[in-house]
């Protein structure tokens, strides 16, 4: 497929229904916080229950994705510091950088775009990643959040305990282990892929939301390294990853690599909001939280044609 039909076919779907967040956001002012709490606590765990459950890949497969997830996650993290040290950067710069060059928004865009671009399993494989990334945004993510901030941050990483996504992936697997799935066209499972299949207009409109609420201004001009890392060097550490484990399904790397690729996520600014909200980089008047915010904006959408390139290089051979 050429360039113009990934790019039709697989990214402007999902940067219209955003599209149509950024307007409401601007226009009506929506609050996507209630929305948050729907997708997190009800569409969210659906979509990852009934994925996981009727998905065609091994158990052996489920778990070298887990696995490779929490590798790149780490690798990321290190890459991360390490560039901002040879930088010069310092806290609380140092941690905002990590952050938002470390987390991919597996979610809200990688999801629905795994599924469109990968239509033969990308969604299982993409849920399986964000799962994981829950656990480790609300770890690893909080530890560094709150080194910005000047804390520590150990009370919030009680946080995973309540997010009913982290749970959804091993009920699921359990599920399937067990052989308790219900028949795929029983009530249960239609209302759970009903309830699941709604969760991904409603991630792309959050999407937009959140973008449209971005106040980037002075930040805008500080984000070329995060941006870097996120949108050229995160792939490459993510080509690495799936080289190393060697998933043996062509579909499941090439998802691995596309969800690891994304943007910068917007969870790290809710992060930052709550653990490091009156640190300023350096001497400047510029936020962590809006330095994080203007990362995710610039690499949102600077990775629509980053993203159409890098689709056509995997449907092309790049990992397999």
């Amino acid at each position: 497929m050429s360039l113009a039909g990934i790019l039709a076919g697989a990214i402007l779907p999902i940067v219209a229904v955003a599209g149509v967040g950024f307007l409401l956001g601007r226009t009506v002012g929506v609050d996507p916080a209630p929305l948050n709490t729907v997708v997190v606590y009800v569409l969210a765990p659906a979509l990852v229950l009934h994925s996981l459950a009727t998905t065609t890949f091994s158990g052996a497969t489920l778990a070298r994705v887990a696995g490779a997830t929490v590798a790149f996650v780490l690798a990321m993290t290190v890459v991360g510091e390490l560039a901002g040290r040879l930088l010069g950067e310092t806290e609380p710069r140092l941690s905002a950088l990590v952050l938002a060059a470390t987390f991919p928004n597996a979610g809200n865009y990688g999801i629905p775009l795994s599924d469109f671009a990968f239509p033969d399993g990308g969604r299982a494989v993409a849920v399986l990643y964000v799962g994981v990334q829950a656990v480790l945004l609300y770890t690893v993510g909080v530890y560094v959040a709150a080194r910005a901030g000047g804390g520590s941050g150990r009370a919030g990483v009680r946080r995973v305990l309540s997010i009913p996504l982290v749970y959804a992936v091993p009920v699921a697997l359990g599920a399937r282990w067990l052989g308790v799935v219900p028949p795929t066209g029983s009530a249960a499972m239609s209302t759970l892929g009903l309830v699941g299949d709604s969760s991904i207009p409603v991630m792309l409109l959050i999407l937009g939301i959140q973008l449209s609420q971005t106040d980037y201004g002075a930040a805008l001009s500080r984000v070329g390294a995060p941006t870097v890392l996120k949108l050229g060097v995160a792939p490459a550490v993510a080509v690495g990853v799936a080289t190393l484990v060697g998933f043996g399904d062509a579909t499941v790397a090439r998802v691995f690599v596309l969800e690891s690729a994304m943007p910068a996520a917007v969870t790290p600014v809710i992060l930052v909001g709550e653990f490091a909200e009156e640190a300023t980089i350096g001497d400047s008047d510029v936020s962590v939280p809006e330095y994080v915010s203007t990362a995710v904006l610039v690499t949102t959408l600077l990775s629509v044609p980053v993203l159409t390139v890098l689709i056509a290089l995997l449907r092309g051979g790049l990992v397999g």
